[in-house]
């Protein structure tokens, strides 16, 4: 029998995992609404419409027979399948989108529709406090299950984050920036993890991976997770959250709500700024000069104190 599709992928959809992985990532693409077609089958749902977000899936709206709604998600990676939903189910019943139905064999799985509709509702006036606790109570519950199934802080940044900063630093021109990126660059053999710390971690805390429910609470969605010390994430939420405003306040607050100090999680901040610069620098995004300003701002904090 042939399953109702949504048709192709949308075309923002397209540009962005083609942007993202390349012209490899075609066949899947002419793939996937098959793959969500065969999943929505499966759990007896009925496809609704795509929603066009996301860098590395495609996601639809489907409906279950009682007649809630769900989001479909269909990875392009098994392997960021598997560490999403790893994680998802780590911090199950807690500040995300919980997993309700997954397809191994299809990478995709049925998560919890946020806030009554893709996005979620109205942001809060007290964002930032707000946040802050849900990015706390999340490290909370990522203690509780040790080998969740998700790759390690340490791997990510050996492996991956360090080399590409290295090979960047030496075949970019960074005009003005270059005298502050070699200064940062010294620092990232002395970044450290505080075993105790340890936990599972979002890893991706753009201001776009949070949205809120129809109660304003936060809801921290896809992660790209990693096990290691919870200050990377405080790091990460500090400096990307909002390239433009708000690093201080937050940085201030990731402390308090942490109890890690600022002296500590500000070579993780610069560390990250300086791998953002680096990549806005090589793609020609113009968020570079933002990121630059944000890295500039970093290196004046120090004594405990964001001045």
């Amino acid at each position: 029998m042939t399953r109702r599709t949504l048709g192709d992928v949308p075309p923002g959809c397209r540009e962005r995992l083609l942007a993202h992985y390349g012209p490899s990532v075609e066949e899947w693409m002419d793939a996937a609404p098959g793959l969500l077609a065969e999943a929505a089958s499966r759990w007896n749902l009925s496809l609704m419409s795509y929603h066009d977000a996301g860098h590395a899936s495609a996601v639809a709206l489907a409906m279950a027979p009682d007649g809630s709604r769900l989001v479909l998600k269909a990875w392009v990676e098994p392997i960021r399948y598997r560490h999403e939903t790893a994680a998802l189910r780590v911090w199950a019943g807690g500040p995300t989108a919980n997993v309700v139905h997954a397809a191994d064999d299809l990478s995709v799985a049925a998560l919890e529709l946020v806030g009554g509709q893709p996005g979620g509702d109205e942001r809060p006036v007290r964002e930032t406090q707000a946040v802050a606790a849900a990015v706390h109570r999340l490290h909370i519950l990522g203690r509780r299950t040790p080998e969740p199934g998700v790759p390690s802080l340490a791997g990510f940044l050996h492996e991956v984050v360090l080399p590409r900063v290295h090979h960047r630093m030496g075949i970019l021109d960074l005009d003005s920036h270059e005298g502050l990126a070699r200064e940062v660059r010294h620092e990232l053999a002395d970044l450290s993890e505080v075993p105790a710390r340890t936990t599972v971690l979002h890893a991706d805390l753009y201001e776009e991976n949070v949205i809120f429910d129809v109660e304003r609470r936060p809801r921290l969605i896809d992660p790209h997770p990693v096990e290691g010390d919870a200050v990377f994430d405080w790091a990460f939420w500090s400096v990307y959250y909002d390239l433009e405003r708000g690093m201080a306040d937050r940085l201030a607050t990731a402390a308090r709500i942490s109890r890690i100090p600022v002296p500590e999680i500000t070579p993780w901040c610069r560390a990250l700024a300086l791998d953002g610069l680096l990549y806005y620098t090589e793609i020609g995004d113009p968020a570079r000069p933002k990121i630059a300003a944000v890295l500039s701002s970093l290196m004046t904090c120090g004594a405990g104190r964001y001045r």
